[in-house]
């Protein structure tokens, strides 16, 4: 995305496309550790509440 664009975006609009970024982020990495067996060793975080 040119910085054109991004200065365009309203607060709302960059959170968003963030967040995106950032889940898909996440969920390769999981994916990645399903892969070589290393999930059993993450702490869930719904545990914690």
């Amino acid at each position: 995305m040119s910085e054109d664009a991004r200065k365009n975006l309203s607060r709302e609009e960059r959170l968003a496309a963030k967040l995106r970024e950032n889940l898909r982020r996440r969920k390769a990495q999981a994916r990645a550790l399903n892969e070589s067996g290393a999930s059993e060793s993450l702490p869930n975080c719904a545990d914690e509440s």
